[in-house]
């Protein structure tokens, strides 16, 4: 692209690297040019949301659906018909766009725990209820065999397996579990929030590890902020869910922070 300036971020796992581990990301700003086909909105008055009911009948999710197939709509819509219905503050339409924005589509598919689910994303417990049974109908119908699943065996491979973790609004903390053959058997949501004592406790982290048969696990939460800076309560956790997996004989091989500009190790001893 003539003109464009093209800037490079190096993804970090606490050693240096060559290019091959570099992201490449435009820094120069978009423009967007007034085309005169809208309104300004003035300020003060709030902006108008498309709902479900200001669709066209042929443009909502079911008839769609009914018309063009599944693959012609969208993950929100798909989820849209799941749900069927939405609350009074929200329709069921913004519910799903809300719910897969805010979780990310394959953590949501790895989300079993649908009391979480509701809390976190303040649904209704039938809502949560309905997408996690659809994510474990999903495995099951879908089950791929163990050569199929990802391998995590370094930070770069844990990073491109959890990249729709960099544009979240939400900080979130993901766990990997892995067979003794560094293939992926499971991936979970652990929380959603800032990464505190005060929610991650190393029964959460490892309670999925004992369900799925793990012998390691790899986490990662993202910095919505951008900062690839480690906090003071990051290294303090990450240290004592190393101790706490070691009394387990479960591996916490490594704790990532991830941001839309790379990723770093949480620089303790995982040995």
């Amino acid at each position: 692209m003539a003109g464009a300036r093209i800037y490079s971020s190096h993804c970090q796992n606490g050693q240096s690297g060559g290019r091959d581990g570099d992201i490449l990301f435009r820094m120069d700003a978009y423009v967007i040019r007034d085309t005169g086909l809208f309104l300004d909105i003035p300020v003060g008055e709030k902006k108008y949301v498309l709902k479900l009911r200001d669709l066209p009948q042929e443009e909502k999710p079911r008839e769609k659906f009914r018309r063009y197939g599944a693959r012609a709509l969208s993950t929100a819509e798909l989820l849209a018909i799941i749900l069927n219905t939405g609350t009074i503050k929200e329709d069921v339409l913004s519910m799903s766009r809300r719910v897969l924005r805010e979780y990310g589509e394959r953590s949501l598919s790895g989300h079993t725990d649908p009391d979480a689910m509701s809390r976190d994303l303040d649904i209704p417990l039938t809502k949560a209820l309905q997408i996690a049974a659809c994510a474990e109908l999903g495995k099951r119908f879908f089950h791929k065999k163990d050569a199929g699943s990802a391998t995590i065996r370094t930070g770069k491979d844990a990073f491109e397996y959890l990249k729709d973790m960099r544009d979240l609004p939400k900080e979130q903390l993901r766990g990997i579990y892995l067979n003794s053959h560094h293939k992926v058997i499971h991936d979970e949501v652990i929380s959603i929030g800032t990464v505190d004592t005060n929610i991650v406790h190393p029964r959460e982290v490892f309670r999925p590890a004992l369900a799925y048969s793990a012998v390691a696990l790899v986490l990662a939460h993202n910095h919505a902020s951008g900062t690839l800076k480690p906090s003071t309560a990051d290294v303090d956790i990450t240290a004592q869910l190393v101790q706490s997996g070691k009394i387990m004989g479960i591996e916490l091989l490594d704790h990532l922070i991830i941001t839309k500009h790379g990723f770093v190790s949480i620089p303790v001893s995982y040995e």
